[in-house]
């Protein structure tokens, strides 16, 4: 069996990144970091959005039952204001 000889690199390694290199790495990890934390808000809103829109339903529900009470249907046209009757006359039916 051939012994293997070990190489030993004399050369010294650098143990420092250019001063540029940091830079970009630096503005790099800030960029992603930045980003990161703007979604978070994004995702703030969106939750606070998402409440609201809630609430809005809610009140819409309620609004139906006040229309179905006073006219017997809650169809109604958003352009103008018409109620919709139903052609045979017979009041909706709420599921």
């Amino acid at each position: 069996m051939a012994k293997k000889e070990k190489i030993v690199d004399l050369k010294s390694k650098p143990e420092k990144v250019t001063d540029n290199q940091l830079e970009r790495i630096q503005n790099t990890v800030n960029s992603i970091n930045a980003s990161t934390l703007e979604i978070g808000r994004m995702e703030l809103q969106k939750h606070e959005i998402s409440h609201r829109i809630a609430g809005f339903k809610d009140e819409l529900v309620l609004l139906q039952d006040e229309l179905q009470k006073e006219y017997g249907t809650t169809d109604v046209d958003l352009r103008n204001g018409t109620i919709n009757y139903p052609e045979n006359g017979e009041a909706d039916k709420k599921d």
